[in-house]
């Protein structure tokens, strides 16, 4: 009696169970359909963002949501400027100074984010998503005065940034390298090329 409720019942959630198989394979191969294209994909969350910056500007609400959504940005761009191994807190370093290269003469060691881009751009574009989203209920527009969040913002930006920046400085390391570099034979004039 018993085996034949759990084998009713099987079918119905196996079915449940394959829609969101197929769901979720059908998001995994649109997400690596439009990986290699980057800047489209970085010209649609900049589109998306101005929308929703549009959408706050011209309903003149939800103040709120657009605050927490800075904060999780920076938080993302933060991640997407640092490496994934911070040379300050490196528990394998034996202190023979930072990990990342900080002569020409050195091996070459590409920047490594803790963030990368693509799980950068996913992030901004879902989290705007869902910005955009609870920008359509009005239970999310608290009545707040918001130059304290733009001066509150900025403030955070700034000294967010000036900590960041001086990392960089100390550590030696620039998070915009694109590709290795090519150093030219003893005897090959700099006109040459292969």
């Amino acid at each position: 009696m018993m085996n034949e409720e759990t084998s009713s019942s099987t079918p119905s959630s196996g079915g449940v169970k394959l829609f969101f198989v197929r769901l979720s394979q059908m998001y995994q191969s649109t997400l690596d359909r439009w990986t290699p294209h980057t800047r489209m994909r970085w010209v649609g969350a900049a589109v998306l963002v101005l929308l929703f910056l549009l959408r706050i500007f011209i309903n003149q609400g939800w103040y709120i949501v657009c605050y927490a959504l800075g904060i999780y940005h920076l938080n993302l761009f933060i991640a997407f400027l640092t490496p994934k191994i911070d040379p300050e807190f490196d528990p394998y370093d034996n202190d023979d100074g930072p990990n990342l290269p900080t002569r020409s003469n050195e091996e070459f060691r590409p920047f490594i984010r803790r963030l990368p881009e693509f799980k950068f751009w996913l992030s901004i574009t879902k989290s705007t998503l869902i910005g955009l989203i609870c920008t359509f209920f009005d239970f999310f527009n608290v009545p707040v005065f918001w130059p304290i969040l733009v001066m509150y913002f900025i403030t955070l930006f700034c000294i967010t940034m000036k900590r960041q920046i001086k990392h960089m400085i100390k550590y030696k390391y620039l998070p915009f390298t694109r590709n290795k570099p090519r150093y030219q034979r003893v005897g090959e004039s700099p006109t040459t090329t292969k």
